[in-house]
């Protein structure tokens, strides 16, 4: 079986279930995976819920993440068969305090039509990067229009593929997120 190598971009506020579910699906395909942030650190995730008496969604503290291999700017994107962008508060600041390497990274998968699977508020890293125009594709609903405005073509679906991109609304999306960015790094690397 062949075995692929997958970056996860990550940062403080990620939201808990949209990294280390990922992160432990794919190591459990025998795959290697790759965390990087704007600094090797733990990381301090959150967790967003739904409460009686909220509008909008609440966060608590999470676990701590504590296996971040590399910088983003240690990042060598080719070395990559696919790309994972959790959401949460990650992304609105990853996307400001790495801006030239989140354009770097990203524009690279697009370019080279590698998979990425992108949930929540992700699509906030693929606005900066300036790849959603003319896709179709899916987030939390808060990001509806920031997808929009960005000339991204915005569904209200569990999970939507377009091309290499997958994306999901938030983590109660996680298992048909990972089935469908699965499937496209095994085509892509040749062990469907």
């Amino acid at each position: 079986m062949a075995k692929a190598k997958i970056l996860i971009i990550a940062g403080d506020a990620v939201e808990a279930l949209e990294l280390f579910y990922p992160y432990y699906r794919l190591k459990e395909e025998g795959w290697d995976v790759d965390v990087a942030a704007p600094s090797k650190k733990d990381l301090r995730t959150v967790v967003h819920d739904f409460e009686p008496g909220w509008e909008t969604y609440s966060e608590k503290p999470g676990y701590l993440f504590k296996w971040v291999t590399k910088t983003l700017s240690e990042v060598r994107p080719e070395e990559y068969d696919g790309l994972v962008i959790p959401g949460g508060r990650m992304p609105e600041y990853v996307r400001v305090v790495a801006l030239e390497d989140i354009k770097r990274i990203v524009r690279h998968f697009f370019e080279t039509g590698k998979p990425v699977a992108a949930i929540c508020h992700a699509p906030q890293i693929l606005a900066a990067a300036g790849v959603i125009k003319g896709r179709r594709m899916t987030s939390y609903i808060a990001v509806r229009p920031e997808v929009e405005n960005n000339g991204g073509i915005w569904v209200d679906q569990e999970v939507v593929v377009d091309g290499n991109l997958v994306t999901s609304r938030a983590w109660p999306d996680n298992p048909a997120w990972m089935r469908e960015f699965i499937k496209l790094v095994k085509a892509r690397i040749g062990s469907v």
